[in-house]
């Protein structure tokens, strides 16, 4: 599974997988490196879901106090 096809929690899972694998400190320097770069690419996409998330709230608040307005 790409990881533009990754929900939000199972990004988030693999995030802490790679956590948790880089804190042991076992991996070679190479593949620490690659978990690295895979898990800094994972919080962006974290992170632009849930800037989209939260302006989704947004709109649909703006929306209701429209909505409660208009009554």
């Amino acid at each position: 599974m790409s990881k533009k096809e990754m929900s939000f929690e199972e990004a988030a899972a693999r995030v802490e997988e790679i956590v948790k694998t880089l804190e042991r400190g076992d991996a070679p320097l190479d593949k620490s490196l690659e978990l690295f770069e895979e898990g800094a690419k994972l919080i962006k996409t974290c992170s632009k879901m849930l800037d989209e998330a939260e302006q989704k709230v947004m709109q649909l608040q703006t929306g209701a106090e429209e909505n409660s307005n208009d009554e």
